[in-house]
């Protein structure tokens, strides 16, 4: 296959990428209410695409947990409660403080070179302060951690949570000074891992993945505010 062949998947591919995000961030702010139909005409209509990347980005909701494809009825938001959104929180604290522990054994000059940049460039993103570009640093820099514990499995199943979880860890960053508290929290993590501290680098990277606390009460004050929002724009 040429090259030429190849740009319009490849565009096509990235423009389903960003109708996901779009869509994606549309349900965590509430403007598609959990249960509600997604229609594919009027999803079409507003983003001026047509229905083949529209679907591919459905796909990928259904992916990640956020939608469902029901046969011959469409797609529609999945319902989480806050108490499901907590206990998977929960799970994603404990495999990357999993990721974390191996990782300060077994990291190598190469992840330590990969770390280090990946730290600074979630320090440029949160001087820059905005949410949206630090969360894509952010999630690099936590890929990295997964890739340095040299476990494939272990590694996947962080990954496809990281994934569900996207939308609530993006929408996080938006309380307060949660991005400030992150990146300080990252430099801790880094700090530990090429210490070879492992049992220090999984606290630290479950503190920072936890929503208790404050941020827990950040968090769902941000769901409602939006919620809210969004009420009022209907």
């Amino acid at each position: 296959m040429t090259t030429g062949q190849m740009e319009p998947e490849t565009g096509r591919t990235r423009h389903a990428d960003r109708l996901r995000q779009a869509i994606e961030t549309d349900i965590v702010t509430g403007v598609f209410r959990p249960g509600e139909r997604l229609d594919e005409q009027s999803l079409a209509d507003r983003f001026g695409v047509s229905r083949t990347p529209l679907r591919e980005a459905l796909v990928q909701l259904a992916a990640n947990g956020l939608v469902k494809l029901l046969p011959r009825r469409g797609a529609f938001v999945v319902s989480l409660s806050f108490q499901e959104i907590v206990e998977r929180f929960e799970m994603m604290a404990a495999l990357e403080g999993m990721c974390a522990a191996l990782a300060a054994r077994r990291f190598d000059d190469q992840d330590r070179a990969a770390l280090l940049a990946s730290l600074a460039e979630c320090e440029h993103e949160a001087r820059q302060g905005d949410g949206d570009s630090y969360y894509l640093a952010n999630e690099r820099f936590h890929q990295l951690i997964y890739a340095a514990s040299r476990n494939g499995f272990l590694a996947e199943q962080a990954r496809q949570l990281q994934t569900r979880l996207q939308p609530y860890r993006r929408l996080q960053l938006r309380a307060g000074r949660r991005i400030a508290s992150s990146f300080a929290e990252h430099q801790r993590i880094v700090e530990a891992i090429l210490a070879g501290d492992g049992e220090r680098a999984a606290n630290e990277i479950r503190d920072h993945v936890l929503i208790q606390g404050d941020r827990l009460r950040d968090f769902f004050a941000s769901l409602a505010h939006a919620d809210g929002m969004a009420g009022a724009g209907s």
